[in-house]
This record gives structure tokens, sequence and C-alpha cells, in this order.
């Protein structure tokens, strides 16, 4: 089964309208768009409803196919700031058909305080899947204690993230994922790391202005998609996730092409069975 490509939200930016960005993934050959509540909110501001998003999307004849971020879910109390994102990001998700939803944690917990506050957002999810990602400068660092976090929320529909720059950045090997972990991956998001990287006290700041293309920088994209594939994981979409400046001003066109263009050979010469 062919597994939707997907150009991330921040690999085009927030500078664009709702309808550049479905452009922009359609003329490079993307199947879907990746949406932040910022963008749909954005998409409201600019007077759209939810079916002219839909009508708009389905004449660009591409699809809506990962939706993010959430974070702050393991506050001890939260506000309802937070509480309205949380809701509004489950209603993008069931809005665009979406199944597994992006969440991350920056602040520092203790792995089973985490776990008991994932399972409590699991269940709010109401059956949607939660796709925790780990990040090396984030409160959920690597595969490790995501996994440990996963087990302690013992929740059918809590799963995993697995992206290749907060693979690399972590300095995790490339040795094939247990069964059990592989078959909790259900989202996968493509990028590459320049072959030196930030000092640890900036390390966030390379992940949200320098990543780069797959295969232009230290290649180690690869790698990651032949663990994958070894593994015998099997995504329900791939995100091109590369968040970068630089190609930001080259133009969303620009970016979306050359995005496309780097991971669709990637795929090709590691994981083919993801292009149907």
């Amino acid at each position: 089964m062919r597994v939707p490509i997907t150009v991330s939200s921040w690999t085009l930016g927030d500078h664009c309208s709702f309808e550049e960005r479905c452009a922009a993934a359609a003329n490079a050959g993307y199947d879907g768009i990746g949406l932040r509540v910022e963008n749909y909110i954005d998409a409201l501001e600019e007077g759209y409803q939810d079916d002219e998003l839909l009508a708009m999307m389905k004449r660009y004849g591409i699809k809506c196919t990962e939706v993010e971020y959430l974070t702050e879910w393991a506050r001890k109390k939260r506000t309802y700031e937070e509480k309205y994102r949380e809701q509004l990001i489950f209603h993008m998700g069931r809005l665009f058909g979406v199944h597994h939803i992006n969440a991350g944690l920056l602040e520092n917990e203790q792995p089973t305080v985490v776990g008991e506050r994932l399972r409590r957002l699991c269940q709010r999810a109401r059956g949607v899947d939660i796709a925790v990602e780990p990040m090396p400068y984030s409160g959920i660092s690597d595969l490790k204690t995501a996994v440990r976090i996963l087990n302690v929320a013992a929740q059918s529909n809590a799963k995993l993230l697995l992206d290749a720059w907060h693979w690399v950045r972590a300095e995790q090997s490339f040795r094939p994922l247990t069964p059990a972990i592989a078959a909790k991956v259900v989202a996968v998001q493509v990028d590459d790391v320049h072959a030196q990287a930030y000092a640890p006290s900036v390390l966030r700041a390379e992940s949200l202005h320098d990543r780069l293309i797959p295969d232009q920088g230290a290649k180690m994209v690869r790698n990651f998609l032949k663990m994958l594939r070894e593994s015998g994981v099997k995504p329900l979409t791939v995100g091109v996730e590369v968040i970068s400046d630089e190609l930001l001003k080259t133009g969303i066109n620009n970016a979306a092409q050359r995005t496309h263009e780097a991971t669709i050979k990637a795929l090709k010469e590691t994981w083919p069975e993801l292009l149907g």
C-alpha cells in the first residue's frame, strides 16, 4: 500500500496562505500537507470555513495527513488556553480524517509522571492515536525514554513518531528496533543534519532553523530509513520536515519541489515499498 508522502507544516513555514500551501504541495507531487493548529487558525482568519478547506484540498488533489502539535499536556495544572488548544487539535484530526496526532514535551518530568499524564491525554483523544515524538532537547529525549513512558501509560492509542533529525542528534544507533517497538511507530519524518551539531545549549535552535534536505548533509537519513524498514515498521505517513530558514528564502514552491524530489529518491533506494 502506498503511504502518503506529506510536506510537514514547518517545511513551508508560516507566512503563506492556505491555498499557497496546498498549491505548492500539489505541484511538487506531495500526497498530503501537514497542519499545525496555528495554520488552521490562520486559515480561519483568512475567512475559510471547514467545508471550504476540505473543498480546496480536494480541488488540488491532496489531503491533510498530519496534524500537530500537542504540547504541555504533562503539566499538573493546565490553563484554559492549553485545554482549548488541545480540543482544537482534536477537532482538526476529526475534520481531516487524520488518525494520529503528533505530540511532544519540552518540560522535564519523571517518566512515571509523564506516563500517567499521557494516559489521560490518550483517553481524552477518544481512540485517535497520540504519536509521541522523542527530541534530544526535550523532556522525552530519546526512544528509550519514550518507550518507558508509553509502557507507563499502557494505552492502545499511545504510539510513536520517529524523526531522522532527532534520531541522529540523540546519537542513537541504527540497530533494528524490537518488534514490539516497531509496531508502535505510526509516523516517520525525514530530513538531514549537518555533520557538526550545534552546541547542546542551542540544539533546539538548529532544529527550528537549520535542518537539511534529505541527503544534503551528513546523509544519515538512508541509514535511518533502512533501520525502520528492516524493523518492520509500517508508518501511516512519511512526513518531510525540513525546517530551514535558508531553504524558505528561496520560496515555498522551490522548498516543496526540492524536498519532495530528494525524499522520493531516498525512499526509492531504501524503502520502495512505501511508494507502492
